[in-house]
């Protein structure tokens, strides 16, 4: 199954390169007459330009000419908002305070344009979400927490290096099987992230039978959970324990519920989704050997940006299938046909100038240098035949020595010499 969602809808990757907006709001206790600073989700900081330059983005999401909505946001009641929150089809409750309140007023003002392009996004990933969610028997509703966590950008890259659509940081990734090394990061595959992320909110609630402490621990982490418990009184309700809590998470479990109501209540708020296309058609091909995506461009007719944007788990334009058991290559479906037809042509393609690291190499031995050989050659003993008349003297002055050391190298104790015997001068 699957491989049957990858075909229709794996196909809709953001940027890992977002920016940041307005990070936090501002909560007026009336009781104390305090204002209290909450963090925003990182999901809700993402400006919506950003999220509107990728390549997906361009090819198969586009604004609404025929929307007759106006930008107005209506206001409604207190009252109307609990109604509404009410009728959610839901099993996490969804309760209604100042707090939920003003994460609905910031989706449904602020962030608008990006409820808009995230309406259009939800088409590609949900089928996603909820097989995984199913497949753990847990709330669909909780497919609404990438909205929070990425804005729905599977490359989207926290302060705190969580990545992908689920945010896992690099510990918690491989506890559930992810794969994560200098050339993949498969938190930022759609499909197996959402199925590692549905495990973990699976352990989650085996702990704390509470899905709204399970949501704020996916946030935090589970000690941070335990402690704020703990200075709570040892009481397990979000609400109770909430002023122990850090202060995004104080603001993560109140987002989480204005996200269900904006995804299903935006009509209300005149918010138009972004029209989608389903991509074209794509499939997988298990890949044994490595091949880097120049050589794919270059034989299957698909262009590099696709093939990037479709393999989103992969940090280089090297595809690792000679350094890891199992690899996966999605692409268009005509062009997996090209792959297969090409065979072994693709991996031949210009295989000397893009694989370039070297498997064996000699280590070089040192070459003598010509001052080497000089010095080597005078330090070898010489010996000269004695002429009739040379005197120790002579012998001296011509061989660049002194008598002093004719008589140490030879052994000479007094200075006569007879002709014709071999005397050592170095």
């Amino acid at each position: 199954m699957i491989k049957k969602i990858g075909l229709i809808c794996t196909a809709f990757i953001l940027s890992h390169s977002l920016v940041f907006a307005q990070n936090d709001i501002t909560i007026h206790d009336e009781n104390t007459g305090k204002d209290e600073s909450i963090e925003l989700p990182e999901g809700m900081t993402y400006e919506i330009d950003s999220l509107l330059m990728e390549w997906h983005s361009k090819n198969y999401l586009s604004f609404d000419e025929n929307c007759e909505s106006s930008n107005e946001n209506p206001t409604f009641s207190d009252q109307e908002y609990i109604d509404r929150l009410k009728r959610l089809p839901n099993v996490i409750e969804m309760p209604y305070n100042e707090v939920v309140r003003k994460f609905i007023d910031m989706y449904c003002t602020k962030l608008r344009s990006s409820v808009s392009y995230m309406l259009g996004a939800n088409n590609f990933y949900i089928p996603i979400f909820e097989e995984a969610l199913e497949s753990y028997q847990l709330p669909l509703e909780l497919k609404y927490l990438p909205i929070i966590e990425s804005a729905l950008s599977p490359k989207a890259t926290s302060r705190a290096g969580a990545a992908g659509l689920w945010q896992f940081m690099v510990t918690t990734g491989k506890r559930y099987g992810l794969e994560i090394n200098s050339l993949v990061d498969e938190r930022r595959d759609p499909i197996k992230s959402s199925y590692a992320a549905a495990h973990y909110l699976k352990d989650l609630y085996e702990i704390y039978g509470d899905w709204t402490l399970v949501i704020a621990a996916y946030n935090c982490g589970p000690a941070n959970i335990n402690k704020a418990i703990y200075r709570a009184g040892k009481v397990n309700d979000y609400w109770k324990i909430y002023p122990y809590l850090p202060k995004e998470t104080r603001g993560y479990v109140p987002a989480f519920i204005a996200a269900n109501y904006v995804m299903n209540y935006y009509c209300e708020h005149n918010i138009c989704p972004m029209n989608s296309k389903l991509p074209a058609s794509t499939d997988t091909i298990l890949i044994n050997r490595d091949v880097h995506i120049e050589q794919i461009t270059a034989m299957c007719n698909v262009k590099p940006e696709e093939v990037r944007a479709l393999n989103p788990q992969y940090r280089t334009d090297l595809i690792p299938g000679g350094k890891t058991s199992e690899c996966i290559l999605r692409l268009p479906t005509h062009g997996i046909s090209a792959f297969i037809n090409a065979g072994d042509s693709v991996y031949n393609y210009k295989s000397d100038e893009l694989f370039t690291n070297r498997s064996i190499v000699k280590i070089e031995e040192e070459k003598a240098t010509k001052t080497t050989t000089r010095k080597k050659s005078k330090s070898r003993s010489r010996t000269v035949t004695v002429r009739r008349g040379d005197t120790l003297s002579t012998i001296a002055k011509r061989n660049g020595t002194t008598v002093s050391k004719l008589k140490r190298l030879n052994g000479l104790r007094g200075n006569s010499i007879r002709a014709g015997r071999k005397l050592r001068v170095r």
